[in-house]
């Protein structure tokens, strides 16, 4: 029996070790994860289309999504997450290290604007090209 998915919602603008630091804590027990972007409007907030976060997440994530322990997808924007009654599932709220709680999306995307490289500590060095490439295409 396969086990069941792990859901992670969310906008990912950008990916970065915050994200992975909660992810990772299933992965290295083997419970299998899927990352579900949300597809919203590009704008100040939101630079990247959810196919580049897709696409962010895919080269993170290259050797377990081969392997079947991350599926990633992109779903319609969402205004709430709702259940009626006891569904089989948790809601949960992973506790992290504020060094790790405080990672900033805004923060990075402002770093590779102009052009401090402090962001690179808190991105996964295998999309750190493909990363501040999209974004300064913007």
């Amino acid at each position: 029996m396969n086990k069941p998915f792990n859901c992670f919602i969310g906008r990912y603008q950008c990916p970065h070790k915050g994200h992975q630091t909660i992810f990772n804590e299933y992965l290295k027990n083997g419970e299998p994860i899927l990352i579900m972007i949300r597809d919203v409007p590009c704008d100040e907030k939101n630079p990247f289309t959810a196919q580049e976060v897709m696409s962010l997440w895919n080269k993170v994530y290259q050797n377990e999504v081969n392997e079947g322990l991350v599926k990633i997808m992109i779903i319609p924007d969402i205004s709430s997450v709702n259940y009626g009654r006891s569904v089989g599932y948790e809601v949960r709220e992973i506790q992290v290290n504020s060094n790790i709680s405080n990672i900033s999306a805004t923060e990075i995307r402002n770093k590779i604007r102009n052009n401090d490289n402090s962001w690179k500590e808190f991105v996964s060095e295998s999309i750190h090209e493909q990363l501040s490439n999209i974004l300064i295409n913007k």
